[in-house]
């Protein structure tokens, strides 16, 4: 049984490569063909991987290996599948489905739209290829050729200056983390005398609480993991390449930032047995994603192009997903990876009808309120909050102190619910204002459920092992409540001060995203010339 499985598993990347590797020249010669082509192939892919799920039920995870290098069996293929890699291979190939149907109609004309269709399959067989692998090897292999393909896609528009210029940026931070990655692998082997995730998992887990796992070496593993997944998520510092990409077509958006961009956090998840043995791995990883967040969501809001508004959303989103991986919240964090490439990709999708539905769109209703009628709202929606949030979690038996970084992941669904709710009573009319009550009722139930269904699909993959409450753990906790409260803050009173004259100061360097990108660019240029940098 678990050779079927892992065969209908491995079908799915090998079906997109298969089409990927149509020559460019004859795609878009044939474009009627590869349309089709593209329609059957992830059609067949999505099926394929429901069905891979479904007979996953019921059993553990499928470690198969196919065949290893004679005298070297550490260099072998096969596919490791069990319920982390069945939610990422749902999720990325029904996302596929819909970004290449809309490749469709949104390149209709271009003279390489088959040249289009074909790197866009190249990249979904290899994120999907990243997803099934077995080992270490594998895994970088396929992260190697998914920063490939995307480059590609990158530069689809290579007539234009700032799409080269971009990708040229993207590819030194990429390759940052593709050396990163390749220094762990030699660094995990000669750890763990295994580059097979069942072998470093189990060694990984006996490790824990001894002083085997705390040595320097077994940490120097965990935290060049850690940094290379910030570099695929766009984590502060790499993160100023994201919002630059808007020359590429849309779709490629909509893949970067719903498929991707998810890989750094998948990374982490899947190495979670080994990543914990790291404190400092993980309390960096939990401080600098806090701290991406606290910078995405303040740039985003002063950004007048719906798609760069888009890019530093996905630029804050990361950062609370990798918050959540440090906290050793996995689960959470995995959640937040769906919900987010669902959302995420539907925005990008429909980016361009914005404008067309904000026409259609009534008058806004919301009535005037001095600063301080606005702080009153604030302060009895903050409270409400706190009464949806504690009688959901005593509606489920959830305790905050049970979970890992349950006291910080609390505060900022409470914060996420008293926005909701302030926004509707913000209108002034009494209907709104319970509807949006009844409506943060309705995330709390709806997001506690997600994670009680989420935390038991994960019981056996990712680790559980418990964070001590050490000084430094309760410092990364205390870092974490801290940038959060702040964005809350800025969220809710930006337009009470916005005559004051820092306010508008503030206001451009944000706009400009604090010009954290400068020094990229310049090194950008270095490498490549200074004709490379146009702006």
């Amino acid at each position: 049984m678990d050779l079927i499985i892992s065969l209908v598993a491995l079908a799915v990347p090998v079906l997109l490569l298969t089409a990927g590797l149509t020559p460019s020249a004859w795609a878009d010669r044939h474009v009627p063909f590869m349309r089709g082509l593209a329609s059957v192939v992830t059609l067949v892919s999505f099926i394929c991987a429901l069905a891979a799920a479904v007979m996953l039920v019921g059993t553990g995870a499928v470690d198969v290996r196919y065949a290893a290098v004679p005298g070297a069996p550490v260099l072998n293929f096969g596919v490791y599948f069990d319920s982390l890699a069945a939610t990422m291979l749902l999720l990325i190939t029904c996302i596929g489905i819909f970004i290449v149907r809309f490749s469709m109609r949104y390149l209709d004309g271009d003279g390489h739209q088959g040249q289009f269709l074909r790197w866009i399959l190249f990249t979904l067989g290899s994120v999907l290829l990243l997803v099934v692998s077995r080992n270490l090897l594998q895994f970088t292999l396929a992260w190697i050729v998914t920063d490939f393909g995307l480059h590609q896609l990158l530069t689809h528009h290579a007539h234009r200056p700032w799409a080269l210029w971009t990708a040229r940026k993207r590819s030194l931070i990429a390759g940052l983390g593709d050396v990163l990655l390749v220094v762990a692998l030699f660094a995990s082997y000669m750890t763990f005398g295994s580059l097979d995730y069942t072998v470093v998992f189990e060694a990984a887990v006996a490790m824990q609480g001894t002083s085997l796992g705390k040595t320097a070496l077994v940490g120097m593993i965990a935290s060049l993991f850690v940094i290379a997944a910030m570099t695929k998520s766009a984590q502060f510092p790499f993160h100023s390449w994201l919002p630059d990409t808007m020359e590429a077509p849309t779709p490629v958006s909509a893949l970067m930032h719903a498929g991707i961009i998810n890989a750094g956090g998948f990374l982490v998840i899947r190495l979670s047995p080994m990543v914990v043995l790291s404190d400092a791995a993980l309390g960096f990883l939990a401080i600098n994603g806090a701290l991406t967040a606290l910078l995405g969501g303040v740039v985003m809001f002063t950004q007048t192009s719906v798609k760069r508004s888009l890019a530093f959303s996905t630029i804050a989103q990361m950062g609370f997903m990798m918050l959540q991986c440090g906290l050793g919240s996995f689960s959470a964090a995995l959640l937040h990876i769906v919900a987010h490439s669902l959302y995420k990709a539907h925005a990008f999708l429909s980016s361009g009808s914005i404008l067309t539905l904000a026409a259609r769109m009534p008058p806004s209703q919301s009535r005037s309120f001095s600063w301080k009628a606005s702080l009153g709202m604030s302060f009895l929606s903050t409270i409400l909050a706190v009464a949806i949030l504690s009688a959901s979690l005593f509606l489920f038996g959830l305790r905050l102190d049970e979970k890992p970084g349950g006291w910080v992941l609390g505060l900022v669904l409470a914060m996420a619910l008293s926005r909701l709710m302030s926004t509707a009573m913000e209108t002034g009319y009494l209907r709104l204002s319970i509807l949006g009550i009844g409506a943060a009722a309705g995330v709390a139930v709806l997001y506690l459920s997600l994670f009680e269904v989420m935390d038991t699909l994960l019981k056996e993959t990712v680790s559980h092992q418990p964070v001590a409450d050490s000084p430094f753990d309760i410092t990364v906790s205390a870092v974490a409540m801290a940038s959060f409260f702040l964005m809350f803050i800025l969220t809710h009173f930006t337009q009470g001060f916005s005559h004051f004259w820092w306010m508008h100061r503030f206001y451009v360097h944000a706009n400009n995203g604090f010009y954290l990108d400068i020094p990229l660019r310049r090194i950008t240029a270095r490498i490549y010339g200074q004709r490379a940098a146009v702006s």
